[in-house]
């Protein structure tokens, strides 16, 4: 198997890998949009992630990766019932993909053989406590939306079909990466993504040789390159567990929540999903840094990642979206 080229030696893209953490510190922000320039690291930022979370215990033949054999669903034949340790899952939902491979479908093999109505897992059950990521998201057929829609906001997938009534959950971050000159992606699904990042080519000629360099190392040097990365990518993953158990200690004083809700009546935000997302993001950044209270800086920090694909767009603005979320910022929060 392929091993993927090492988060921690991605060459800038802060705010690309910051959104990233933040979703395996907390996996109920809701996902990362990342939009940009083609060749821009965002596949190789994702491959990346998958070696850099940690495991996950599930049950050995539980297809929706269930830690505890009382939370299988009922259709699952299970065989082993011990729990293990295995890698939180990460699935591609290619473009071309048919309904019945994204949510199940009838077995027809055993159809066939056995005269059995039996059930297929698809791609969310087995993205299920893990990551989907869907390159070029925003070329998605209008009815994969549709259902990632649903099962994004009940955290179930339901399949009824040729006599087949199935339920499973289906708790997924969703990653979606695509290039804005290639497609707009649908409102409802952009609002679905608690994160969204841009990124670009960078103009730095000193950084694009870095690139050029780790790059090639990979690739030449491949055996001293991983040794040095995987105890950098080894160092985040723990900051990544520390973060998780301090989490539910971080105090929200209620002069952030007042900032909060100012931050986005100022940008005109729609619906309060804004506020919600910004304060969940915050404190997972502020249990990632070891800070025990949530703090303007936090706000600071997180505001352009979490706010700024949900603003309405004035066409009179010059300013990108970005933009205008750090002016707001700075004379909402000084």
């Amino acid at each position: 198997m392929k091993i993927p080229f090492p988060f921690s030696a991605i060459v800038g893209q802060k705010a690309m890998k910051q959104a990233m953490v933040l979703t395996a510190v907390d996996p109920g922000i809701g996902g990362v949009f990342v939009f940009g320039d083609r060749g821009t690291g965002k596949s190789t930022a994702v491959r990346a992630l998958a070696a850099l979370l940690p495991p996950i215990v599930a049950v050995e033949s539980c297809p929706v990766n269930s830690a505890q054999s009382a939370d299988c669903p009922d259709w699952a034949e299970l065989g082993s019932k011990r729990r293990v340790s295995r890698p939180t899952p990460v699935i591609d939902l290619p473009l071309g993909a048919t309904e019945d491979r994204v949510v199940g479908a009838l077995d027809i093999e055993r159809a066939l053989t056995r005269g059995e109505k039996a059930f297929e897992p698809g791609l969310l059950a087995r993205a299920n406590r893990g990551y989907l990521y869907i390159d070029e998201v925003n070329l998605l057929e209008d009815h994969i939306v549709d259902l990632l829609l649903d099962v994004a906001q009940s955290g179930e997938n339901v399949v009824e079909r040729e006599g087949l009534s199935i339920r499973h959950a289906a708790r997924f971050v969703l990653v979606g990466s695509g290039n804005p000159e290639e497609g707009e992606l649908r409102p409802q699904l952009l609002d679905r993504f608690g994160l969204s990042v841009e990124v670009r080519s960078p103009n730095d000629v000193s950084e694009r040789v870095e690139v050029i360099k780790r790059r090639d190392a990979f690739e030449t040097n491949h055996d001293s390159f991983m040794a040095h990365y995987s105890a950098e990518d080894a160092k985040i993953r723990d900051t990544i567990l520390k973060a998780r158990k301090r989490l539910s200690r971080v105090k929200t004083p209620d002069d952030i929540l007042q900032d909060c809700a100012a931050l986005c009546i100022a940008l005109g935000s729609d619906g309060l999903r804004g506020e919600l997302t910004l304060l969940r993001a915050a404190r997972a950044w502020a249990a990632y840094q070891g800070d025990k209270t949530l703090t303007r800086d936090h706000l600071r920090d997180i505001a352009p990642s979490a706010l700024s694909h949900r603003l309405r767009r004035d066409p009179l603005d010059e300013a990108g979206s970005g933009t205008r979320v750090m002016r707001t910022v700075e004379e909402v929060l000084g």
